[in-house]
């Protein structure tokens, strides 16, 4: 079979999949079709990012995510499996990394140095950032992540950062005195909020900026994210309060944008759908 039959395949599959699941959720078929789904879910899937559930707080996620857990489907994304997940993105950007480029692009010019890149995986924004920003003197790239992707991400720079700028750190208050605080896709996977980790922080970052997140308009939530090789509680935040609680710790929005590329929708629970993944530009006023 050639590769683009199989890709076809897929393709018709995922098409049917979602057919099934979208009729199960018709009002006569929900009683039967939420346990189903539910059996369906906990199964590995190779095109990932299907949810489940909505939970009040990260630990009822997790537990629920336990109890579904298996060996071969784990609660933990922490496995060697994801160090090699997303690596095409080495080379080359997706059309959603743009605005994030133009404003790091922008604060190097202007004199950042010091940058905190929250969930980075091995350096995925440094390396493809890098293609298009000539990185001056002085910089430095943190990166954090989980264990066995900063054991991933040290091996790949020890053979493509000649410069010695990017570095990987195990605990984020690392970000304590950095210039930038940078996240991309990565804030949905963490046990405390964006808030929370800069009331840890002495010194926090003058500019804060993430991409690819899912914001609720009200609404703040956790669900469960089959990725394929894990299932992990997945956070979305309320946007009008994390705009206000930002606001709070003195930062106001430079720059927002809007990914309708990317969306989520957690079957049998259509008060939280998120119609496109958001970014946003926040600098902190100078006391």
């Amino acid at each position: 079979m050639s590769a683009q039959s199989s890709a076809d395949q897929g393709r018709i599959k995922h098409a049917v999949v979602r057919l099934a699941r979208e009729v199960m959720e018709l009002p006569g078929l929900r009683r039967v079709g939420k346990p189903m789904y539910r059996r369906y879910f906990s199964k590995p899937y190779e095109h990932g990012n299907l949810y489940y559930g909505i939970y009040r707080s990260y630990e009822d996620a997790l537990l629920d995510a336990e109890r579904l857990s298996s060996e071969v489907l784990p609660a933990s994304y922490d496995l060697d499996q994801v160090t090699i997940m997303y690596r095409q993105q080495l080379n080359r950007l997706l059309p959603c990394d743009y605005p994030a480029l133009y404003w790091i692009h922008q604060l190097i010019a202007d004199g950042a140095r010091r940058i905190f890149d929250l969930g980075g995986h091995v350096g995925l924004a440094y390396y493809g950032f890098g293609r298009y920003i000539d990185y001056p003197a002085g910089l430095i790239w943190n990166v954090h992540d989980l264990d066995k992707v900063l054991q991933a991400g040290r091996l790949l720079s020890a053979r493509r950062d000649r410069s010695g700028q990017l570095r990987f750190v195990h605990i984020p208050e690392v970000a304590d005195g950095c210039d930038v605080l940078i996240s991309t896709g990565a804030l949905q996977y963490l046990e405390y909020s964006l808030p929370e980790l800069l009331d840890r922080l002495i010194a926090p970052p003058r500019h804060v900026l993430f991409n690819l997140t899912p914001l609720h308009a009200t609404r703040e939530f956790f669900t469960l994210q089959n990725l394929g090789v894990a299932v992990c509680p997945y956070r979305v935040q309320s946007d009008a309060a994390l705009v206000q609680q930002m606001a709070e710790r003195g930062y106001q929005i430079r720059d927002r944008w809007e990914l309708p590329e990317r969306h989520l929708r957690v079957p049998f629970e259509p008060d939280y759908e998120v119609n496109a993944y958001s970014g946003i530009y926040f600098e902190r006023q100078r006391l």
